[in-house]
């Protein structure tokens, strides 16, 4: 299994993490994933980077490959710049922009543009309409349809290195992988229990997804000691634990920080390791692998980032098992 670092922009200026990507190679890890926000989930996270520019410089200063979220519904990103800009880095590195993990989007991010909110079930179409196009264009196809995302004669005049980007699947629930399977050249989803990562997993595939790419992000809070991995748990991440109807739907910050307003450390149990045991986030790892996750990456959620990819490189990453990461 590939273990790569979660590079988050919602967290930490452009500069700051081009040097962590840097760090997160010299530690050992295998590859880098991006975040992609217009807003964070709070004003205390505080960032928001453009991730495609961001892209370019962090693969220019690495030689890790890189994979990274959008979402080509044609609000914040027309799926036709998503597709040109997939092929340009593509071109740069080939074989280093290994995905783009495709999901209908959060209104925190996507109704900066002033065009509404549609209701899931639209966001579902416009997502899938939107993953055809890309992939479409990438084909060296000329795109043009009315509905439900308007294309006027699109072509791609600079066709990205082959084998293409693999376009996955964002899901949360059974219901949603079951759908991606379907379509999607794999699924990606988040840290939970192991049961319902095994129904996910398992509707994927009665979907369609069987032998597609399985890519996990794992969202842990590491710290010197027990209580500190829960404080700053807490403190930085509470924002994500809510209900995916409310994430969905929230238009900001604020309305993050209400909804969180009164979580405690244990109401994270569950969404984010916390621990100072390096035994407890090698066998998470493991547990993981099991399910049949190929690739797996980890989100430090606190502001320790270089303490935690030195301590995961010395005390975690060389400890996993042979059967487990083979690079």
């Amino acid at each position: 299994m590939l273990i790569g670092y979660h590079a988050s922009h919602e967290q930490f200026p452009p500069e700051d993490l081009l040097h962590l990507a840097r760090e997160a190679e010299h530690a050992g890890f295998d590859a880098v994933m991006s975040s992609d926000h217009f807003k964070p989930w709070s004003d205390l996270q505080g960032q928001s980077g453009f991730a495609w520019s961001w892209l370019g410089a962090a693969m220019q200063a690495t030689s890790v490959p890189f994979g990274t979220l959008a979402v080509p519904g044609g609000w914040r990103y027309h799926p036709a710049i998503v597709a040109q800009a997939g092929a340009t880095l593509s071109r740069l590195f080939p074989g280093r922009l290994g995905w783009l993990g495709l999901g209908s989007g959060e209104a925190l991010n996507e109704t900066v543009v002033g065009r509404g909110w549609p209701p899931k079930a639209e966001r579902n179409r416009r997502l899938e309409a939107g993953a055809q196009i890309v992939r479409a264009l990438w084909n060296g196809e000329t795109v043009s349809r009315d509905r439900p995302i308007p294309v006027q004669d699109a072509r791609l005049y600079t066709q990205p290195a082959r084998p293409h980007p693999l376009l996955l699947g964002a899901a949360l629930s059974a219901e949603t992988a079951e759908w991606l399977g379907g379509w999607a050249d794999g699924l990606i989803t988040v840290n939970m229990p192991s049961e319902q990562l095994r129904e996910i997993v398992a509707a994927f595939h009665r979907g369609g997804g069987a032998g597609k790419r399985l890519v996990l992000q794992m969202h842990l809070s590491w710290a010197p000691t027990e209580a500190e991995a829960r404080e700053l748990a807490l403190r930085n991440w509470r924002f994500n634990v809510v209900e995916p109807a409310i994430a969905e739907n929230c238009p900001s910050p604020q309305g993050f920080e209400e909804a969180t307003r009164d979580l405690g450390a244990d109401d994270l149990e569950g969404h984010v390791i916390m621990s100072s045991d390096p035994d407890r986030f090698v066998a998470a790892i493991a547990d993981v692998a099991d399910l049949g996750f190929e690739e797996l990456y980890l989100h430090n959620v606190g502001g320790n980032q270089g303490a935690f990819l030195t301590a995961f490189g010395e005390q975690v990453l060389p400890r996993l098992p042979a059967n487990v990461r083979a690079n």
